[in-house]
């Protein structure tokens, strides 16, 4: 536990989806650290037994837990939280998966799949996958939120302009973030905690690993935000830039499409070149590779690009 906390949040204080009439499982002033218990995205039903079978046993109702909600002391409408990302603590475990319907190539991999990870949670020295593959780590919480104004439950899959299911990988330690604030205290959640995860998360899932995390919560009176910000202490991808990179292109008229062209191409090529499952390499560019907007004014035609760090393999 963390010895210089006010607080800690266990684990049985989760909640699914946003609601602003939830309970809080503490209130706080400004200003407070707490140490936060976080579920995994399967909310615990993957472990580290499980097999492919598990992926069609999933249940949908308890996905992305998160741990909260907590009440801020003096939060108001129009205001915005500050949090400022402290410390991971974590578990060791994770898991990739492939799920039918879900990713950005959904319609090219249609059968379930799984990898399991087991790093050090010490060192977070980099995950293996497969013989070959070593995969560099950035712990962050992939949904970090606080409730909207609308009354109701809403499900926490979408990002919101409160936050939410974000899945910015840049919300590492050491980040500040600031959420604009829409209902009385705030009710801060956070959760769906990843050992890493690249820029588009582009199979539905990245390294999903339960851990713990250290926030401090303050506020910003009446700063309007109109939707979240935030500030990150140094550079952010230094754990993947050593070897450089192999980069694959998506050239056309659509965004979408030319980024599922681009990532389908960097599946083509690692497939081939490591003797690679496809969905396997899917699921891997999914934990570490980068999907960027490299030109979005020369009409009609805009160009993605896809890059995979080839320190993953050398």
């Amino acid at each position: 536990m963390c010895s210089n906390c006010d607080y800690t949040i266990h684990g049985r204080h989760f909640h699914y989806g946003w609601d602003n009439s939830l309970p809080p499982a503490e209130r706080v002033a400004p200003g407070a650290r707490i140490e936060f218990q976080c579920h995994d995205s399967s909310g615990g039903q993957l472990t580290a037994q499980s097999g492919v079978a598990d992926i069609a046993a999933l249940d949908f109702g308890r996905i992305n837990p998160v741990t909260g909600p907590i009440h801020v002391d003096g939060a108001e409408p129009g205001d915005a939280l500050k949090i400022t990302i402290e410390e991971f603590k974590p578990s060791g475990f994770g898991w990739t998966a492939n799920i039918p319907g879900f990713g950005l190539l959904a319609d090219q991999f249609t059968e379930p799949a799984l990898a399991l990870w087991s790093y050090d949670a010490a060192s977070l020295a980099p995950a293996a996958f497969g013989v070959h593959g070593r995969v560099p780590l950035k712990p962050f919480a992939g949904t970090i939120g606080v409730a909207p104004a609308e009354p109701g439950h809403h499900s926490v899959v979408p990002p919101r302009r409160v936050g939410g299911n974000l899945d910015i990988r840049d919300l590492s330690a050491g980040t500040v973030l600031y959420l604009p604030v829409e209902v009385a205290g705030a009710l801060f959640s956070v959760g769906d905690t990843h050992a890493a995860q690249g820029d588009g998360e582009v199979c539905g899932t990245a390294i999903e690993s339960p851990m713990n995390v250290v926030l401090t919560l303050d506020l910003v009176k009446d700063a309007r935000l109109k939707m979240p910000r935030f500030t990150t202490q140094g550079p952010v991808t230094r754990h993947l830039d050593a070897k450089g990179y192999e980069v694959t292109t998506g050239v056309g008229a659509d965004l979408m499409e030319g980024a599922r062209q681009a990532v389908a191409d960097m599946v083509e090529l690692l497939a081939g070149r490591y003797n690679l499952n496809p969905v396997d390499a899917y699921m891997l560019v999914s934990t570490c590779g980068d999907l960027r907007i490299s030109e979005i004014v020369d009409q009609p035609n805009w160009v993605v690009s896809f890059y995979f760090p080839r320190c993953v393999f050398e």
